[in-house]
Order: C-alpha cells, then structure tokens, then sequence
C-alpha cells in the first residue's frame, strides 16, 4: 500500500525547501504527497525576501479538509511562523495517531529568520506532540536556550535534553559541527544511535532539513522501525547532495537532486 504522508510547511517557490521539497522528497520515497500550507515567502536560493503567514484558522481548514477524506498515515511537519498557527495545527492533529515528524524551521540556510522570537516557546510547547522531532544544532540550541553544540560530546547532551522535553525521538543533525564528517545523532526510548556520514563539499544543501524529515516521515509511513527509517533518510539525503551538480538552478545555496534516482545519467 502507497502511504499517504501530509506536510504541513511553508511554500518556497524556488522549489528547493518548503512544500516543493517535501513533495518531491515523499514522492521519490513511494509515498502519496499532500500538503497543507502555512506561508507563502518570496525567496530564491541567495535568500527570503518576504513572507506572508496564512491564516491560523485557514491552515486549519485545510487540514480537517484532508482528515475528513483521506486517509493520513504519516505527518511531517515544518514551518510554522507564528504562535496562533503552532496552536491550529496542534488542535487539528489531536487524536491523530500515526508517525508525526516535527522539524522545527525557525532560520533559512541564508540566515533568514522562518519562526518569530516570540513563538519557540510554543513550539517547544508542541514537542510531545511530535514522534521524532528533526532540529540542526542552531535549532537546538534556539529551543533550549544554550549555546550551540560544538562536539558529538555537546550533541549527545542536548539530544538528551530535547528527549525530556517530551518528543518521542530526537534525530539531531550534526552537519554544523566543524570538520570532514557529517555525524547525526538519534535519541530514543533505548538510547542514543549515531548516523555517521561524510560531509559533501558543495553549496547546493539548500532545503535539507526539509528534504530528511519528508523521507523519514515517508520510511515511518511505510511501517519502518525508527532507526532503520533514519537511516534510511539519512542516506536518501546523502545521495541528493552527492548528486546536485546535475542540477543548475540559482546562484546561492543550490538545491539537492530529490529525483536523482530517476533521471537517466545522474545516478548515485
């Protein structure tokens, strides 16, 4: 059976981030896309140059719109912006119980700031909500107010420390950390389980965060364990980097190749 996945996200439209990756991300994973959207934002791959928040009361319209007819089997969630479209999209999910994954989009790769100061204390509110929550090490250290991770030691530390705030798991990307490898950590129920991973020597990284936790939702959609899930996008993202050169769009943070497994000459 095709699982259907829902992301509820902003939209890029440089096809990069935001709903177009995540899109891209669960069809080249075997899953049914569909989408809720969050924010409209003028951006390219240099930068955001503006944003517009849907309404908190039309983001849940559009969600009880795809509950009262299709069948969910998995949730990936991104951006959010605001504190009153955390609490609709909170409210539209409750008794919703499959694989949810949170991915907390709070600055763009160009620096851009996605989730306003004043709502991360909702956001960190919605974490129990989350089966797996998917922050990098800026996002992190933004919801626990610490300074951010600067070894696999400060990781393992703040992964635990995300895991008591209520999340089912925690897969910490580590991609910020300095030097040759790419290590991403997943805290769990039995533990804490490292995903290694060499780092890729490219700009075109735009819109990866979005793109791993649109694969992992699409793994758990599909029945995987946790960790063979992670793994598993952990390594879909790997080879849509490996194989962005294949691709010429912008100037600036370029995106991965979400299709590279189906475009003739560009496979990984």
């Amino acid at each position: 059976m095709i699982p259907n996945i829902l992301s509820i996200a902003g939209s890029d439209p440089s096809g990069g981030a935001g709903i177009q990756a995540d899109i891209k991300a669960i069809s080249a994973n075997g899953g049914y896309a569909m989408a809720a959207i969050t924010a409209l934002t003028a951006q390219n791959t240099q930068g955001v140059t503006g944003v517009q928040m849907i309404d908190p009361g039309f983001v849940a319209a559009q969600i009880a719109a795809l509950r009262a007819d299709i069948r969910v089997d998995a949730v990936k969630i991104g951006m959010l912006g605001t504190a009153p479209i955390i609490d609709a999209v909170r409210t539209s999910l409750a008794g919703l119980t499959v694989p949810i994954v949170l991915d907390p989009v709070m600055v763009a790769k160009s620096g851009d700031r996605l989730l306003r100061a004043e709502a991360v204390a909702a956001l960190r509110a919605m974490l129990p909500l989350a089966s797996v929550i998917t922050p990098n090490l800026p996002e992190a250290a933004d919801l626990l107010a610490m300074p951010e991770a600067e070894t696999p030691e400060a990781m393992a530390t703040q992964a635990r420390a995300l895991l008591a705030l209520g999340a089912g798991a925690v897969l910490l990307k580590g991609g910020h950390l300095p030097g040759r490898d790419c290590p991403d950590l997943l805290a769990h129920d039995a533990g804490l389980t490292w995903l290694p991973g060499p780092r890729h020597d490219t700009r075109k990284t735009h819109g990866t965060g979005c793109t791993l936790s649109s694969a992992l939702a699409t793994f758990l959609g599909h029945g995987l364990p946790l960790i063979e899930a992670a793994r598993s996008a952990k390594a879909y993202v790997a080879r849509a980097i490996a194989m962005a050169d294949a691709l010429t769009v912008g100037q600036g943070h370029g995106p991965t190749h979400h299709f590279h497994a189906f475009f003739a000459g560009t496979h990984a």
